[in-house]
């Protein structure tokens, strides 16, 4: 089975994965899951090359169109026509004569979007755990289960409820790809338009592959997230209408998070909705992992809700609230009254996306951290604290999306506010970053403790971007 993929960024760490399950000389059950376009099915597809394999993407038609188009795929990989004409009515029966055909060879076996099948028969899963142990955990098969509804994946196939619990030999779930691969989508754009791509679009490969790489990141804006028709101009609506029962609710709740209204006590005057309902609402959206809900850095109360997709946080913010006017065209005039806030969001995606390449350690800070985190109490914030509990270090850090930053002034404020942070205060060790576009003034020290200043230059070489 040949599959030959475009564009195909990344994975290693996936590929390995799979290609040492593969190399064993057993039955494999890998569970693979991710939010959708995330860039499962191409990873799978990948992996597919240049081995024997039947990749079948589930559908929700009905059971029996599914094992109709599964007993093609297995007459196709056989070569016995006699699939087409079994009478029969589960998929255990399929695979029994599947397992016939193969004897002792090394098959993979995808079913992409499994939970599809789950939606229409909550039996499917029992029916596949009689599969497992009866027939194909005897085989020398690679059965992977794959599906972007990651609550269903994660309680129905992978919870300790699930019939299939304690079967699987291996799981994974595929994530966004890291910052430093944008640059293969983008070869001609220097870091502040990747930082500015990575605001809009993440780390989602599909969306990604939908800017136009020869324009720059605000005719992109304007040409395939604003215009009616285009795929992004829709793409969230068309998620929460396949992933909710009641979209409309979900969307409200996103619109006014994406505004800025954050808190518990906000979201329920906001939005009017009842308070056991809107926890329920919340506790979804956090587990398809839409929305994350934020503590300050050593508190366990006054959290925040933010919107940790990219592409939702965009498009709620920009695009939904001016639905009206897009829908008859006014591009244009949505874009002039949009650009203005536009670097203000920036500058939010900017001290996000620093928090997160600490939190994985793709810039190289000055300390070993147990926690790195936001930090605010009442009118006092700092963009972010890294601390070492066991050598009592700390690093505050501050993010400026801004050009000729002077360093003396920015780090005056951000020493005052650190005294607020109660941590082993009388002992610590302490040190200040500030993380900018670039400086018109550097310092390496103030108050006795050590500065870093680090520019886009300095922080495009910290992090190693890969073209």
């Amino acid at each position: 089975m040949i599959l030959m993929i475009q564009h195909f960024v990344d994975r290693e760490e996936e590929l390995n994965f799979l290609e040492s399950k593969f190399k064993k000389d057993e039955a494999n059950l890998i569970i693979i899951y991710g939010r959708r376009r995330v860039g499962k099915t191409e990873l799978l597809k990948k992996f597919l090359e240049n081995k024997q394999g039947v990749y079948f993407l589930c559908t929700r038609d009905s059971i029996s169109e599914n094992l109709k188009e599964l007993k093609r795929k297995f007459a196709e990989f056989t070569g016995k026509e006699y699939f087409l004409k079994l009478e029969i009515t589960s998929f255990y029966e399929l695979f029994k004569y599947f397992a016939e055909e193969i004897g002792d060879k090394k098959v993979v076996i995808v079913l992409d979007e499994f939970p599809y099948l789950i939606e229409l028969n909550r039996g499917i899963i029992s029916q596949f755990q009689k599969i497992w142990d009866e027939i194909l955990s005897k085989k020398k098969v690679m059965l992977i289960l794959c599906g972007s509804s990651i609550g269903m994946m994660e309680n129905e196939v992978l919870g300790y409820k699930s019939p299939l619990y304690g079967r699987r030999t291996g799981q994974w779930k595929v994530t966004p790809l890291k910052f430093r691969y944008l640059k293969s989508f983008f070869p001609g754009y220097d870091i502040e338009s990747l930082i500015k791509v990575w605001g809009i679009c993440g780390g989602i490969p599909y969306y990604l592959k939908q800017f136009d790489p020869e324009k720059d990141v605000y005719q992109n804006i304007k040409e395939k997230v604003l215009r009616k028709g285009e795929v992004l101009y829709s793409e969230p609506l068309i998620l929460l209408r396949e992933e909710f029962r009641e979209p409309r609710t979900y969307m409200i709740i996103l619109k006014y998070i994406a505004l800025g209204y954050n808190t518990y006590g906000k979201l329920i005057s906001v939005t009017g909705i009842e308070r056991g309902n809107l926890s329920r609402y919340l506790a979804t959206l956090e587990e398809t992992h839409i929305i994350k809900h934020l503590l300050p850095l050593g508190q366990r109360k006054r959290g925040i809700y933010t919107i940790s997709d990219q592409f939702f946080n965009f498009w709620f913010r920009f695009v939904y609230p001016n639905i009206s006017d897009l829908e008859v065209g006014l591009v244009d005039v949505v874009f002039k009254k949009i650009k203005k806030n536009l670097n203000t969001y920036f500058g939010f995606v900017f001290e996000n996306l620093i928090l997160d390449l600490i939190k994985l350690k793709d810039i190289k800070i000055p300390i070993e951290f147990n926690a790195v985190e936001k930090w605010w109490h009442k009118d006092k914030e700092i963009d972010i604290i890294a601390l070492n509990e066991n050598t009592k270090e700390i690093l505050f850090c501050e993010c400026k999306w801004s050009d000729k930053v002077d360093a003396m002034k920015v780090i005056k404020d951000l020493y005052e506010k650190s005294r607020y942070v109660q941590w082993n205060n009388e002992d610590r060790r302490e040190y200040f970053a500030i993380f900018a576009k670039s400086f018109k003034r550097r310092i390496e020290e103030y108050e006795g403790r050590r500065v870093y200043c680090w520019d886009l230059g300095s922080i495009e070489k910290l992090i190693k971007i890969h073209s």
